[in-house]
């Protein structure tokens, strides 16, 4: 997520050569849970990072504070567009304004089909005209690729209602498998009360950096649900030894936009 979630970005994590495994090793450093997960099943365990098969591009929106209202109507129109476009087979996941957080931030998830369709985006005359009406709008933008982790892939279109929350981290470097193997761990005693929308580490931008998204009825349920995580074994220890691994972090609540597929 860029300046805004400060997105940072991990590298692809495919067991496919010797080179590989030397880079899953060197990641694998810190707490002697991680390093004998690594030694025991490595390549297993490389295989569960990443799911692989899409890439979701975050794009970051800052806006200028008099034109929100104008600059909604041409996200609209180019999103939307890119959507619909047959040839780029192109997902929207989400599409956000910031309410608590970067105020006049907007915040929006593609789904691809791998790298190819993200450059061929980039390509495309009509979107990029669609895109350009947006330029007069905006502060600044940002972008990353991400990758979802493969024992949490992104919910499907939904209209439950509700507030979401992005909380992003920005990991020290080498630090990757281990955190998420402590994340899959303690992520049950969470779902036993909310569970995420979905769950990212970067690839191409901000480097190290790793990201989830929720969903709650509101605030107030939010604080609620959040303390009742607290009450169960394994969410305490899994906060303190993923913290461990954090460098800063941010939390952001959004709100749809009308046209998101995920309401």
């Amino acid at each position: 997520m860029i300046p805004l979630v400060r997105p940072a970005a991990a590298r692809s994590l495919l067991p496919t050569s010797r080179r590989s495994l030397s880079v899953i090793q060197s990641l694998l450093h810190g707490s002697p849970e991680a390093k004998q997960a690594g030694e025991h099943d490595t390549l297993q365990h490389s295989r569960l990072v990443g799911r692989g098969k899409y890439i979701h591009g975050f794009e970051i929106h800052r806006v200028r504070p008099d034109k929100t209202a104008e600059y909604k109507k041409a996200a609209e129109k180019y999103y939307l567009g890119v959507k619909n476009d047959p040839e780029l087979r192109t997902k929207l996941t989400g599409n956000w304004e910031v309410v608590i957080g970067e105020q006049d931030t907007f915040i929006h998830i593609l789904e691809f089909e791998g790298y190819d369709k993200t450059s061929q985006l980039m390509r495309t005359s009509t979107h990029l005209q669609a895109y350009q009406e947006m330029a007069p709008f905006l502060s600044s933008r940002s972008s990353q690729l991400n990758q979802e982790f493969a024992f949490l892939p992104t919910a499907p279109p939904h209209d439950q209602g509700g507030i979401f929350e992005l909380r992003s981290y920005q990991l020290k470097p080498g630090t990757l498998l281990e955190w998420e193997n402590t994340w899959r761990k303690g992520i049950e005693a969470r779902r036993q009360f909310v569970a995420p929308v979905g769950a990212w580490f970067s690839q191409v931008g901000r480097l190290h950096q790793v990201h989830h998204l929720w969903q709650y009825p509101s605030l107030e349920a939010r604080k609620e649900l959040r303390e009742q995580a607290w009450q169960i074994d394994g969410w305490a220890e899994t906060v303190s030894k993923t913290s461990q691994l954090t460098k800063f972090m941010d939390a952001f609540i959004l709100r749809p936009l009308s046209f998101s597929p995920l309401q």
